[in-house]
């Protein structure tokens, strides 16, 4: 059994962790940047080491420095959180060569699942829908082009390495195919080191709906339902929930089996999310495997009444999954919305020190929470500062839930995106479940 754990990451989710970890009567060791020597994670571990300066590149990019602190405290093994090194594969073979237990799945269904051609092949061959597209890097813009004409517009053009919404244009015609493909190959160079592409059909009025998986050492594989994660703001989330309203019972058993088939296809072990692209006829499309824990895993805990770090930890430790298929809870409806430090008409990034900080309390209500009052939050990081997740019996009342506590909230000395979370949810499109991935852009007036 694990009796000391470092946590390689920051923020919310490190302090996530560490909740789990005292349950489990589990020794925590944090590591944390210049920027971060105040963060209420920092204070949570039991043990804490300065990893260097501000940024990612300086600190929580930093392998050889993550190892020697985790050799130095004599950690069993290493959660990886979300983000930063959750899905390096490099930092995966350090751990194993180090002896040390990388909570999550190999490197080399890492290296698979990371690149999203080979991902692609790897589903095409499990028999998982995927959406129309090629398998292969395209070489230059005169492939993209007939590439296009065959598929058909509009085409979704996305970097091989890319992820978070990073790397991704969509393109309606042959010009916008030209313009699109030169500047996304810098892009995809500039943030992923590598600028190969490929091209997908886009799918009209899509729905965003992932499911999360668990699976052993041994290949017992269970899935634990689906989130909808389709209002988004530049191909990234920013509110979630569970269970979607928008599938019947027929498609949720069916997406859920097809994402087991997907995790038992390439080894995978630990928990993990298969993301599909779902149309107005409810064809389901993989998108591409998250190969750790999620963001937005809180609400799937809400409806299933599972700890998933927890999860996480006994399948590291080897422990079989004991839950049948039929055991997992679908309880109740949870949603969870994402608050950033920024402008909510903009989404730039609104850094400063937070000069008070009033959460809401109450019965379903739950937060995940990356800074205090006082707080410095800083240009070095993403702008996600908290998570406020509610459930309640229903969706109706999980959304009524959500705008009291909203309402409740008050954070002073930086902009925030609350506004923009609380005209989504008093929108009557969004109260009847027309949560479609363009949502913000057809109902929402941003800049």
């Amino acid at each position: 059994m694990f009796q000391k754990i470092l946590i390689a990451n920051r923020g919310e989710i490190a302090s996530r962790i560490m909740r789990t970890c005292k349950k489990l009567s589990i020794k925590t060791v944090a590591v944390y940047s210049e920027a971060d020597s105040d963060s209420p994670f920092v204070k949570e571990a039991d043990e804490a080491y300065l990893l260097g300066g501000s940024r990612v590149s300086e600190s929580y990019l930093n392998i050889d420095k993550i190892i020697e602190i985790a050799k130095k405290t004599n950690v069993s093994a290493i959660h990886p959180g979300y983000g930063l090194l959750s899905e390096n594969a490099e930092f995966v073979q350090r751990c194993e060569a180090e002896e040390l237990v990388f909570i999550g799945p190999t490197a080399d269904v890492i290296q698979k699942m990371g690149s999203k051609i080979e991902a692609r092949k790897q589903m095409k061959k499990a028999g998982v829908p995927i959406v129309p597209g090629i398998e292969h890097p395209l070489t230059d813009v005169k492939e993209a082009l007939l590439v296009a004409e065959e598929i058909g517009y509009p085409v979704m053009l996305k970097a091989s390495a890319g992820g978070g919404g990073i790397g991704m244009q969509l393109a309606y015609d042959q010009a916008e195919l030209e313009k699109a493909f030169v500047g996304n190959q810098k892009r995809a160079l500039s943030f992923f080191g590598e600028g190969s592409m490929y091209m997908e059909k886009y799918i009209h009025n899509p729905r965003h709906i992932e499911v999360q998986i668990l699976a052993d050492k041994s290949g017992e594989t269970i899935y634990l339902w689906e989130r909808e994660c389709s209002i988004q703001r530049r191909h990234q989330k920013v509110i979630e929930e569970a269970p979607s309203v928008f599938l019947t019972e027929e498609t949720r058993k069916e997406m859920g089996e097809a994402a087991v088939k997907a995790a038992r296809a390439i080894g995978y072990e630990n928990a993990g999310t298969i993301e599909f692209i779902v149309d107005e006829q409810q064809n389901y499309y993989f998108l591409e495997m998250n190969t750790r824990l999620q963001v937005e895993h809180p609400v799937t805990e809400e409806i299933t009444k599972l700890d998933l770090v927890e999860a996480q930890i006994d399948i590291a430790q080897g422990e079989p999954i004991i839950l049948k298929q039929e055991d997992i809870l679908n309880k109740g409806h949870a949603i969870e919305a994402r608050i950033y430090a920024e402008d909510p008409k903009t989404f730039y990034p609104s850094p400063g020190t937070i000069t008070t900080l009033k959460q809401p309390e109450g019965e379903g209500i739950r937060h995940e929470m990356a800074v205090k009052e006082g707080s410095v939050v800083t240009p070095f990081y993403d702008p996600m500062i908290a998570k406020l997740i509610v459930h309640a019996d229903t969706r109706e009342q999980a959304i009524e839930k959500m705008v009291h506590a909203l309402n409740d909230y008050k954070i002073e000395g930086i902009k925030t995106n609350i506004p923009l979370l609380m005209e989504v949810f008093g929108h009557q499109a969004f109260q009847k479940g027309d949560t479609t991935t363009d949502f913000l852009n057809r109902y929402i007036t941003v800049s």
